[in-house]
């Protein structure tokens, strides 16, 4: 017959059985909610500014709401309004046209200066530099480069006049008028793209040039079998960044060309902003906001999957 075995006492100053897990889960209580008070002001922000906008904006997009007038459910009227509005489509391709040029240029040319910082110089004075033009207000660029850029007092006319290209309207000429808010916004936004691109860079082994280099790879070659490949992620959430923000260009249009000459600047976000605010057509104007949010949903979803931009070529 066994003896029978005694309890098990704990030792002086452990916990007792229980308490522990207890302990554990009050702290875990403790530490969910100081994460909620971090994020509750941000998310505060996103139900107000962008959630709760998005779903009026939809809930008016299947009415006839005009400010000073009743408002009543119509359905799909206003989608079918707009399948059959030439100023919409108008719209829809000189917004398209104005980001082909953007990000054409804009990407090529920050993917440069981006190289060109990392292989010269990693100086924070020539960063800052670069990036001054981002830090200054949209309007107040468009307003300076409207100015310099005007058919009868701008200085870059005067400079062209010296040379005897004369005078050209860049912004009052349909011709014109996009490529010129096209080179504006590059401008301004060139510095940030490029500081993107050259946090990419960064991340690339320098060990990966050096063995190059031994085996003889010019920096061309070096770029196109090393660069490129591993900057890929980064480069593919630059041009979705970049895309998303190219197809919202309104600011500068407002400012210098407002929609002209004829129609030839009125971008998507500018036709949207008239029918809103000057024709008061607001059930109409959300009906034109909710396809280009499914428009630029579906460009970065795409955008995302062809560039594979969760996947990375570096081990």
């Amino acid at each position: 017959m066994t003896a029978p075995t005694a309890p098990a006492v704990p030792a002086a100053g452990a916990p007792a059985s229980g308490a522990l897990p207890s302990a554990a889960r009050a702290r875990n209580t403790r530490e969910t909610w100081v994460a909620l008070g971090f994020i509750a002001p941000t998310l505060l922000g996103f139900v107000v500014f962008y959630f709760w906008p998005s779903l009026r904006g939809l809930w008016l997009s299947l009415t006839d709401y005009q400010f000073f007038s009743t408002s009543s459910f119509v359905g799909l009227a206003n989608y079918q309004r707009l399948l059959s509005d030439e100023t919409f489509w108008n719209a829809m391709a000189v917004t398209v046209w104005y980001v082909v040029l953007n990000i054409g240029f804009q990407t090529v040319l920050a993917l440069g200066l981006a190289v060109l910082l990392h292989r010269l110089t990693r100086s924070v004075v020539i960063r800052g530099l670069v990036l001054m033009p981002y830090l200054v207000a949209n309007v107040v660029v468009a307003l300076l480069w409207f100015w310099m850029l005007d058919a009868q007092i701008g200085i870059v006319n005067q400079v062209l006049g010296w040379v005897g290209l004369g005078p050209i309207a860049f912004f009052g000429s349909e011709s014109w008028a996009i490529p010129t808010i096209a080179f504006v916004n590059t401008w301004r936004h060139l510095g940030y793209t490029a500081l993107l691109l050259f946090a990419g860079l960064v991340m690339i082994p320098r060990t990966l040039y050096e063995a190059g280099r031994v085996d003889g790879a010019s920096e061309l070659q070096m770029f196109r079998r090393i660069t490129l490949p591993l900057l890929r992620p980064v480069l593919a959430l630059v041009l979705v960044i970049t895309v998303v923000g190219s197809f919202q260009v309104f600011d500068t249009v407002a400012v210098t060309t407002a929609g002209g000459p004829a129609d030839a600047s009125r971008v998507i976000q500018y036709y949207i902003y008239d029918l809103a605010f000057q024709r008061l057509d607001y059930g109409y104007a959300s009906a034109v906001s909710v396809v280009l949010l499914v428009i630029l949903s579906l460009v970065a979803f795409v955008q995302l999957r062809l560039m594979r931009a969760n996947e990375s070529d570096l081990s």
